[in-house]
């Protein structure tokens, strides 16, 4: 289906800003390998010179020749004949050595960005709110980010380095041509506007598309998910579910395919035209240098030199719009990554902290808190008012979404209410230091993680800055009742847990509920939150 595009002047200040993220993308690139981004430039400094080097050795190795045959075979001749072959050969070995060793350089270079970007993401992810896992746009951000978080730079990076390698190559040929016309730079230039247009023009219709239909692509990984995974294998297979996410995965893979094929299809008879006018150029050009050449006013090398500088400065200004529209393309794909990693997260340490309490004297209180979740209308608590002094159990009871979850989420200072106020000791918990409140804190959550790790790591998971001795670990484990789980275990508390790697022994939700109170037992925090800790338990 065709895709609406912007007013065109829209469109010219979407690009500025689109390329506005250029710089900030070769910082990154320099933050994460600075010694090998200065190697790789070095390199597409000579190499982009090389091709000059190349066929200004061709002139003079063609009129060499020539000169050899006007003097009937002179050896005096054939001496600086040979040696600007040998030369042109060395050039040429000089150029594949370093066509491998920058590809070395590149590669090394990308294994640092990589890991560099997903380093920024992760540091993200954990720094925004919970809310943002909550919001469908926040997830269209995400995906977006890691679906080019690893290509896209070191994409851009190499469009860059041919762009910069390219333009030496171009302007030295624009020298090598310019005594024969000035004109003829222009006419090189003129001949490859109408792909840059195209190109440009391509790579914002393609972008157009990839953000409108993040959705529906988000939605083909669900349904591949429901039918690959072992989340779903269960009930998928009891309810015949597989038919029904198949036929669905295939409609929007479908679409998608469709959109994407109407977009090549515009592309390709775009790019024909463009090319019958570089032809046309070409050709022009070519003849008019043929012609001089046969009224005497050029040499063989001159028409030699001619025909490969322009044949190649051709090739150079198409590969340079197209480097031009890499860059741009990418640069349209690294502002997801860009918007992603400009996110705030609302929940954030005082401006002017005060120390949380060594012991716990008074107790927690709710005062008239008020919250809904964000992009909810719902109020989950209104006016709500509670206390628990200190040393004492409280239990918590109401229906299905009457908000007892919720009550762990913001003593966890998950959320901040919209009004009221929850203290620790009459202090408001906004005004303590996060990571400190929460050190006080301990939770089993209704749905706990099941850790793909050994029986001793899912326990220590619940305090591993203070690093519990193994004596620590099997208390803890036999206060929740996980120790007799543990113990007939194959390694016992070495034994992996979960099947996603091999020799793996998955438990039951029971089981895996009594080893995540362990992994609670274990901080030995002062605030210790039970969110329906038995609901998978044995009465």
């Amino acid at each position: 289906m065709p895709i609406d595009l912007k007013p065109k002047n829209q469109r010219l200040r979407q690009v500025i800003v689109q390329l506005s993220y250029l710089p900030r993308t070769l910082r990154l690139i320099w933050s994460a390998a600075p010694g090998w981004t200065l190697a790789w430039i070095s390199l597409l400094i000579v190499q982009g010179l090389i091709p000059v080097v190349l066929v200004s050795l061709t002139r003079l190795l063609v009129d060499g020749v020539v000169a050899i045959r006007d003097t009937a075979g002179s050896l005096e001749k054939a001496g600086p004949v040979l040696f600007l072959a040998v030369l042109m050969a060395t050039v040429v070995l000089l150029a594949e050595f370093l066509q491998g060793t920058s590809e070395w350089i590149r590669t090394a270079q990308s294994e640092l960005i990589q890991e560099h970007i997903s380093a920024l993401i992760q540091r993200k992810s954990l720094a925004v709110d919970l809310a943002f896992y909550e919001s469908p746009d926040f997830y269209d951000h995400l995906y977006r980010a890691l679906s080019d978080a690893n290509s896209r730079p070191q994409s851009l990076l190499e469009s860059s380095g041919s762009l910069l390698q390219n333009s030496i190559t171009l302007v030295a040929m624009a020298l090598v041509l310019a005594p024969y016309g000035v004109w003829l730079p222009v006419a090189l230039l003129m001949s490859t506007l109408p792909a840059l247009y195209i190109v440009l023009r391509y790579n914002w219709q393609s972008h157009q598309w990839w953000e409108k239909t993040t959705t529906d692509r988000r939605r083909t990984v669900y349904y591949n998910l429901m039918l690959t995974t072992p989340e779903g294998a269960a009930e998928v297979r009891q309810f015949d579910l597989g038919g029904h996410f198949q036929s669905c995965f295939h409609q929007l893979r479908a679409a998608l395919r469709t959109q994407r094929l109407h977009l090549i299809k515009s592309l390709s008879f775009a790019r024909l035209s463009a090319g019958a006018i570089g032809l046309t150029v070409s050709g022009a050009t070519l003849v008019w240098m043929i012609w001089r050449t046969i009224q005497g006013a050029v040499t063989l090398g001159d028409l030699a030199l001619f025909y490969q500088a322009f044949q190649r400065g051709q090739t150079l200004m198409r590969s340079l719009l197209a480097n031009v529209g890499q860059i741009y393309s990418n640069s349209l794909f690294l502002a997801d990554l860009f918007e992603f990693l400009g996110l705030h997260p609302k929940v954030v340490d005082s401006p002017t902290p005060e120390l949380p309490p060594a012991t716990l004297n008074q107790g927690i209180s709710f005062r008239q808190v008020t919250f809904r979740y964000p992009g909810s209308d719902r109020v989950s608590l209104q006016d709500f008012n509670l206390s628990i002094p200190a040393g004492q159990v409280v239990a918590i009871v109401g229906a299905n979404g009457a908000g007892k979850s919720t009550l762990v989420k913001l003593l966890c200072r998950f959320y901040d209410p919209e009004a009221g106020q929850i203290t620790l000791d009459g202090i408001d918990i906004r005004n303590l230091p996060l990571a400190e409140y929460r050190r006080m804190i301990t939770v089993l959550f209704q749905l706990p993680v099941a850790y793909q790790a050994t029986a001793t790591e899912n326990i220590v998971f619940g305090n591993l800055a203070a690093n519990p001795s193994p004596l620590e670990t099997e208390a803890a484990a036999r206060k929740s009742g996980a120790h007799e789980i543990i113990a007939r275990l194959p390694q016992g508390y070495q034994t992996s847990l979960g099947k996603w790697f091999t020799n793996g022994a998955e438990l039951s939700a029971g089981e895996w509920q009594r080893i995540a109170m362990a992994r609670t037992f274990v901080r030995q925090a002062q605030v210790l939150l039970l969110d329906e800790p038995t609901s998978f338990m044995d009465s």
